[in-house]
């Protein structure tokens, strides 16, 4: 009994969430279809009426996805070894302008008539 009512309840749900009429539509679509005219795979025509991609296109945008992560994946070492190179640039920046005021800068204290 209890797994009637689970049953019913999940029927109800199907029902009032649209899934059922949109699942219907697209069967009729498909049952509507003249011999000549039906699709090789019926579940890429269910796919497609439903709003997914086909096989196909999900095929390529995996591919995509596998491209963009390689070129990310480089990208993100380029951007990390500039940034490395970078603080190097700022740190010998730093020593040569402290080189440059310590070698301008009197040691006895005086500043040369200034």
């Amino acid at each position: 009994m209890e797994k009637e009512a689970k049953k019913e309840a999940f029927r109800k749900y199907l029902e009032s969430s649209g899934v059922l009429d949109a699942l219907t539509k697209v069967l009729v679509a498909l049952y509507e279809q003249n011999d000549k005219e039906k699709p090789s795979s019926a579940v890429e025509f269910v796919q497609q009426k439903l709003g997914g991609p086909t096989i196909c296109e999900y095929e390529k945008l995996k591919a995509e996805i596998s491209d963009l992560q390689i070129k990310y994946n480089e990208l993100s070492v380029t951007h990390q070894r500039t940034c490395k190179e970078l603080e190097e640039l700022k740190s010998s920046k730093s020593e040569v302008c402290k080189e440059t005021v310590d070698r301008d800068i009197p040691k006895d204290g005086s500043w040369g008539g200034i």
